[in-house]
């Protein structure tokens, strides 16, 4: 199950960064790569609330080794 959760951060962390890219830049890294349009057009507020949700995910990243961090420091 663990391999479950793993997985599911990695995703939220891509959309997380593609959020980010969309607040900054009004760029959308998954339509470029899929197809698509890739600039949105978002008011102000939106693009603030894609920008958090961006910083979030990259919070989050130290979360993908939290356990394997927790076993080199038990050793």
């Amino acid at each position: 199950m663990q391999w479950l959760n793993k997985t599911a951060l990695v995703l939220v962390i891509i959309g997380a960064i593609n959020w980010l890219l969309v607040g900054l830049f009004q760029w959308d890294l998954v339509t470029t790569l899929l197809g698509g349009d890739t600039v949105r057009n978002s008011s102000l507020l939106s693009r603030i609330i894609y920008t958090l949700v961006g910083i979030s995910g990259l919070y989050l990243i130290p979360w993908l080794f939290r356990e394997r961090l927790k076993v080199d420091q038990n050793q």
